[in-house]
């Protein structure tokens, strides 16, 4: 089944600092892997299918749905440009090739360091965190009345995470 994208190439590209020219194949896959692993995280899984059947079906609209307009362009796609971000870095040197994987690099240009890049992915994470604080403090005071879907998972469904700090891994 093919996955409703709650944001676009364009999006990703006016609002980060990825270049224009970078193909949109190595885009794609990792704004699909931050919508499914961290945008469904916080709006569980009832929320992130309504979300996703009123993109599929063209009524994600002001005038059809300006509930749900205004949740998604106001406080999920921010948060979810931030997370494809925080994804996409620590692969965007690489291509995995029928030869093997390579290293991109350009002639004019110096490739960063292990820190700088993880640097990057903090602050963009940084950002993430951010817009997810807002989505949250949002849907703290606005869940109960415009999104239902938010409280009626159930069984094997993802529960929305309502804590917005990512602080590593725990061993």
């Amino acid at each position: 089944m093919a996955t409703a994208l709650f944001i676009s190439r364009t999006d990703l590209v006016r609002n980060t600092i990825i270049d224009g020219s970078v193909d949109t194949d190595k885009l794609l896959p990792f704004i699909k892997i931050a919508q499914q692993m961290h945008i469904q995280n916080y709006l569980g899984t009832e929320l992130y299918n309504k979300i996703s059947a009123l993109i599929t079906a063209g009524t994600l609209t002001q005038q059809a749905n300006p509930n749900y307009y205004t949740l998604v362009n106001d406080y999920v796609q921010p948060m979810l440009i931030m997370f494809a971000m925080v994804d996409y870095l620590p692969f965007s040197n690489f291509a995995v090739k029928q030869g093997g994987t390579y290293r991109h690099r350009s002639e004019n240009a110096e490739l960063p360091s292990k820190e700088e890049i993880d640097f990057l992915v903090q602050k963009y994470r940084d950002y993430a965190d951010f817009y997810t604080r807002r989505f949250i403090d949002y849907m703290n005071y606005n869940a109960s009345t415009k999104f239902p879907e938010y409280y009626s998972n159930s069984n094997d469904d993802m529960y929305p995470d309502t804590e917005a700090n990512w602080v590593g891994w725990v061993l």
